[in-house]
C-alpha cells in the first residue's frame, strides 16, 4: 500500500484548472492573431474532407504536459511504501541453542575444528526453521547470551558466525566449561515463552567444571518448566571418553525430557540436529517487519519520458511554421 510523506504537493494540481481555461481561451480566441492564414475565394470545398492526421492529434502536446504535470506533482509528495508490521500464525517452535565456546573446542578432531563444526551444523539448523524463534547461548566458565530468541534469523546467523572461542584465551570471560550456568542461561530466555514447545538444545566437548549452578539443578529448572533439553557431547572417539561427561548429559536430557547425542564426527553432527528436526511444532504469532522506501523515481522518469514524447511531437508531427 502507498502513502505520500509530502501531499500538501498535490494542492499545485489546481494549477490545471487556469491552465485549461487558458489553453481554451487561447485557441477559440486569440490563435488567429498568431498563427498563419490564408485567404481563399471558397471553403465549401474543404467542408466534409477528412480530418489529417495532424488535425486529430493537435491537442495531444497539451495532453501530455498535462499528465507529466500530474506525475512531477506525485513525485514531489513523496509516495513511500507503508510502514507495518505483518501478524500471522504460523507452525513453530521456541529453541535456544547453548554452544559450549572454551578453548578446547578449537580442538581439530572435527572439520575443520569443534567450533566451526558446531557453528556450521547450527548455521544450516537455523536455515531449515524460518518460522521457528531461536536463540543463542554461549558458555565457557560462564555463560551469556548472544542472541535472544527471534525470527530474525539473519541477524541471529550473523551473530553465530561472530562466535569464538578465544575470548576466553584473551581472558574476555574465564575458560572453562559452566555446563550448569550455560543451560540456565539460555532457560531464562525461555521461562516466560507461550510456545506449546521449548527447548534447549545445549553442546559441549567437556566436564562441568566450572559455575554456581549444577548442571542437573539446572536441568531440574528445565524440566519445572516445560522446557525439553537435548544435549550433544562433541569430540572423536580417541578423547570423548575421558574428556565428555556423558552421565552428566546423560541425566540432563532424561530430566528435561531430552536425548542425548554422541558427536564423532561432521556427519553424527549433522544428523543430530536433523533428528532433533523433526521435533513437535506449536503455533507462534511472527511479526515481520515492513521498512519504508522512496517509490518516487517511477513517477519522476515517467514525467521525464512525458516531456520529450511533447517536444518530440513538436519538432516533427505536430510541427508548427
Amino acid at each position: 500500500m502507498m502513502e505520500f510523506s509530502q501531499p500538501i504537493y498535490f494542492l499545485l494540481l489546481l494549477l490545471l484548472v487556469p491552465y485549461i481555461l487558458w489553453y481554451i481561451l487561447w485557441r477559440n480566441r486569440g490563435k488567429h492573431k498568431m498563427e498563419a492564414s490564408l485567404t481563399i475565394s471558397d471553403a465549401f470545398v474543404y467542408k466534409n474532407a477528412p480530418m489529417s492526421l495532424r488535425q486529430r492529434f493537435i491537442h495531444l502536446p497539451m495532453i501530455i504536459r498535462c499528465a507529466a504535470f500530474v506525475l512531477i506533482v506525485t513525485a514531489l509528495a513523496r509516495p513511500q511504501t507503508r510502514n507495518a508490521w505483518d501478524n500471522r500464525s504460523v507452525e513453530g517452535i521456541d529453541i535456544m541453542l547453548a554452544i559450549d565456546i572454551s578453548t578446547s573446542m578449537l580442538t581439530q578432531d572435527l572439520n575443520p575444528n569443534r567450533i566451526e563444526a558446531a557453528k556450521n551444523v547450527a548455521a544450516a539448523f537455523i536455515a531449515d526453521r524460518p518460522n521457528d524463534n531461536i536463540g543463542l547461548t554461549v558458555f565457557a566458565g560462564e555463560a551469556f547470551t548472544q542472541c535472544p530468541l527471534t525470527t530474525d534469523h539473519a541477524s541471529l546467523l550473523n551473530l553465530l558466525k561472530n562466535v569464538r572461542p578465544d575470548l576466553a584465551a584473551t581472558g574476555l570471560i574465564s575458560d572453562g566449561t559452566a555446563i550448569g550456568m550455560g543451560l540456565a542461561n539460555a532457560i531464562s530466555r525461555l521461562k516466560d515463552s507461550k510456545a506449546k514447545s521449548k527447548v534447549v538444545i545445549l553442546l559441549t566437548d567437556g566436564a562441568n567444571n566450572m559455575g554456581d549452578i549444577s548442571p542437573l539443578t539446572a536441568a531440574q529448572i528445565a524440566k519445572s518448566l516445560g522446557i525439553r533439553v537435548y544435549t550433544i557431547g562433541v569430540g572423536s572417539k580417541r578423547v570423548a571418553a575421558y574428556e565428555i561427561d556423558a552421565t552428566t548429559l546423560k541425566s540432563i536430557a532424561a530430566t528435561g525430557d531430552g536425548n542425548f547425542y554422541l558427536a564423532t564426527n561432521n556427519k553424527e553432527l549433522r544428523q543430530i540436529y536433523s533428528d532433533i528436526d523433526k521435533l513437535e511444532k506449536s503455533r507462534i504469532l511472527v511479526k515481520k517487519f515492513s521498512k519504508k522506501y522512496e517509490a518516487y523515481q517511477p513517477f519522476a522518469i515517467a514525467a521525464l519520458l512525458m516531456l520529450l514524447l511533447e517536444m518530440l511531437l513538436r519538432l516533427t508531427l505536430l510541427r508548427r511554421l
